[in-house]
């Protein structure tokens, strides 16, 4: 039987709390970058921490802080932003030490492995998928896609994905901000669900295809 020390004890019984503590921090953080700076607060937030702040965008626009169109706006020029960046740092600088450390990462195997059966399909869709979005831009980037390629589906993705995040906050503000502590889990699950009808409608697809064939 595993004996703890006093100390140990103190610490379990705080964690609890400490998580709490941090996810109301993260709460405050992302809120008040938005409150004070908007849309460029929205945009910069949707390029580095991704479909939590955007639901937190459209939580602001269902209260009323945030016009809807910009802030789908803003949210989408964000996450494109930060795909092109990553996809250029593949293309041009893939001897750089971060590169080669992305490299090493099976995140980078199972995105190159899934792009050379799908590629069209996992350009769009990458953003969707929960542990590969930041690791994809930059493996595409190493294969042999056309930037003008890549851009033209990143930017249709990325409309579609701020408009679902930024739908979903101004649709379910006052639910989402009740359990916003669950606001990452949620979001994961969305991610899922959404990559999951999106795979079996566009295999329904395929398959039509097929068949008129």
């Amino acid at each position: 039987m595993t004996v703890y020390s006093d100390s140990q004890r103190r610490i379990a019984r705080l964690q609890p709390r400490f998580l709490a503590a941090s996810r109301k921090a993260l709460r405050i953080s992302f809120e008040q970058i938005i409150s004070d700076y908007g849309l460029l607060g929205l945009f910069a937030g949707a390029a580095v921490e991704g479909e939590t702040v955007v639901v937190i965008g459209g939580i602001m626009v269902h209260r009323g802080l945030l016009p809807l169109l910009p802030a789908i706006a803003a949210a989408s020029t964000g996450s494109f932003m930060a795909d092109q960046m990553f996809f250029l740092l593949g293309r041009h600088f893939r001897n750089h030490a971060l590169v080669r450390k992305v490299q090493q990462k099976a995140a980078f195997s199972r995105a190159l492995a899934t792009f050379d059966r799908h590629p069209a399909l996992f350009v769009f869709a990458f953003r969707f998928l929960y542990g590969l979005r930041t690791v994809s831009p930059i493996a595409i980037g190493t294969t042999g896609l056309s930037a003008r390629t890549f851009l033209l589906i990143n930017a249709t993705a990325a409309i579609v994905w701020g408009a679902a995040f930024v739908s979903m906050g101004y649709a379910f503000g006052t639910a989402i901000e009740a359990a916003f502590g669950k606001i990452r889990s949620v979001a994961h699950i969305l991610l899922a669900v959404g990559a999951v009808a999106m795979v079996i409608g566009l295999a329904v697809m395929v398959r039509r295809g097929r068949r008129s064939r």
